[in-house]
């Protein structure tokens, strides 16, 4: 089982193809620069790379509005091009994941085209469709303040079409069986060309009831496991990973109750009770996030992240709370989006703080779930946010101090590369980081290596310790006979803290893992530990013992 269940200790790295390395000075990236940069990539440790959708596509919507579902978008290479991709991944120990957005298509793809030319089509019940305007067309739109309407009347068709994002984005119809057996098959051709699986995007929407009757849609929960069925039985090891910003409640409905739907979700309870932490130096609602999502079959984890391509979605904090994470780190109304996030970089919401920077990084690490990291945050890019939307933080990569980052040999990059003040690729870039040790890079791949040295976080249950400072957490995991104790403070000032591991004698040693010192427990069993502002301690816990049990792993 453990060999079959790899992604509970991955660490996956987020890319765009066309913002990493562009290979033909076009100005856009590819394929064939994202070859060149495989062994950046495995040098840092990573066990899995999620692409971006990298399909044919107008691009209005950085490639989520898909025309063609099996072929390469001509700017980034061939069909060619990417199974030579997953070829080289796969010789570097590296599996590849790939968006599957199959809520909606772009309003260019064929479906659409021949769907509105005729209500005999055999695509017309492959959208959503209403002859009049839905009374609640002003409502569920996924872009307030952005999009006006989920409803948009089509003058072909003579009839209204449903689309919970932008206009140009018509919803399939998902309940329709011919479109679930389409949706099997774009699976089963990515897996073919070397796909180890799958990001969903938008899983809530692709799962609910739509059309003008829909008032409370309810979620067909079956629908996600015959994609988990039909993955398995392609390939034993794939897995899908859901893009479902749902309440605690509902987590088991998208696991399964016996773990037969989605191996993997992102937590977003916990990533935005964690931004909650670091605005505030106060973990409570972190605690209680992590505990109200704890349950989950054995098979499931949790994808954990600080930044993703999204804005930071905060709209699951209560109105107080998301305010205090405003002020902290989005004040200017340019700053936020959609009324509800933040469409910053991580490194700049942190103001450049770089043990804050750090400390937020080894937590995302160390809390229950796979880490995901996204491309850039490794040597703390920043963002631009003269660019509109979400594009702020999908700038590209920054390489090195050569024109345009060394991302493009051309003038005219996709989109511009920061070159001004402290986060400008002169300042910011792989080149000088590389020949730094201390730099962020090279700390970022050590703690790649330590969270890979550390299965425990990946498949042991967590315990969170009490500590008579809330802005402290201290976190223990046990998994066959083997503990790990980690602490973080989120104060900006030092602190002592008083550990308890609660484990009888085993807990009385405690060494770090970074330098090796020990910690002996006083008479009562505690732990005195100090940690300066914004500091962390990865322990072992029974000292010495630990590496004779090592070996039972």
């Amino acid at each position: 089982m453990i060999n079959d269940l790899w992604y509970k200790n991955a660490v996956i790295y987020s890319l765009s193809v066309e913002t990493f390395m562009d290979s033909n000075g076009d100005g856009v990236g590819d394929f064939q620069g994202l070859m060149r940069r495989l062994d950046y990539i495995a040098g840092m440790g990573i066990t899995a790379i999620w692409l971006m959708p990298f399909q044919t596509s107008p691009r209005k919507d950085d490639g989520y509005d898909i025309s063609d579902y099996y072929n390469v978008d001509p700017r980034y290479g061939t069909l060619g091009d990417f199974v030579e991709f997953t070829h080289g991944a796969e010789q570097r120990g590296i599996r590849v994941l790939i968006d599957l957005v199959v809520n909606h298509t772009s309003d260019q793809h064929p479906w659409f085209q021949d769907a509105r030319q005729d209500p005999n089509s055999r695509y017309r019940d492959w959208y959503v469709w209403s002859k009049k305007k839905p009374a609640n067309a002003d409502q569920g739109m996924v872009f307030p303040g952005v999009q006006k309407t989920t409803w948009t009347y089509d003058d072909k068709a003579k009839e209204y079409y449903f689309h919970r994002f932008y206009d140009f984005q018509p919803d399939l119809n998902t309940a329709n069986p011919h479109v679930q057996a389409e949706i099997l098959k774009i699976m089963g051709f990515w897996i073919q060309l070397g796909v180890s699986g799958f990001r969903m995007d938008a899983v809530p929407f692709v799962i609910a009831e739509k059309g003008p009757d829909a008032q409370k849609p309810a979620e067909q929960f079956n629908m996600l496991r015959t994609f988990r069925e039909f993955l398995q039985w392609r390939q034993g090891d794939s897995i899908i990973l859901a893009e479902a910003n749902v309440l605690p409640k509902t987590d088991l409905d998208y696991f399964g109750e016996d773990g037969d739907r989605m191996q993997m979700m992102f937590n977003f309870q916990v990533n935005q009770t964690l931004f909650y932490a670091l605005a505030s130096a106060d973990v409570r609602p972190l605690i209680e996030a992590m505990n109200a999502t704890r349950t989950r079959p054995v098979t499931a984890q949790w994808g954990l992240f600080l930044r993703n391509h999204d804005e930071l979605d905060l709209g699951r904090l209560s109105a107080k709370q998301r305010q205090i994470v405003f002020d902290a780190f989005g004040a200017e109304k340019t700053m936020q989006l959609y009324d509800r996030g933040i469409r910053r970089r991580f490194a700049p919401m942190m103001n450049g703080n770089a043990d804050k920077i750090r400390m937020a990084y080894s937590l995302m690490f160390s809390l229950p779930g796979t880490p995901v990291l996204r491309y850039g945050d490794e040597i703390g890019m920043g963002d631009d946010l003269s660019l509109p939307e979400r594009n702020s933080a999908r700038t590209p990569m920054q390489w090195s101090r050569e024109p345009h980052a060394g991302f493009t040999s051309g003038d005219k990059p996709i989109l511009p590369v920061i070159s001004q003040g402290p986060y400008g690729y002169e300042h910011i870039n792989v080149a000088d980081q590389r020949c730094d040790p201390e730099s962020m890079l090279n700390w970022m791949e050590r703690l790649v290596r330590m969270r890979k040295e550390a299965p425990e976080i990946g498949w042991g249950a967590f315990t969170c310790l009490e500590t008579a400072n809330i802005g402290v957490l201290v976190l223990r995991y046990d998994w066959r006979n083997n503990s790990l104790l980690i602490v973080h403070n989120f104060n900006s000032r030092p602190v002592e803290v008083d550990i308890d591991p609660d484990i009888g004698d085993l807990g009385r040693i405690l060494v770090d893992i970074v330098d090796g010192t020990k910690s002996e427990a006083d008479d009562a069993g505690h732990h005195c530990v100090y940690l300066e502002a914004f500091a962390f301690k990865w322990f072992r816990v029974g000292g010495l013992d630990y590496l004779l049990r090592r070996t039972e792993l």
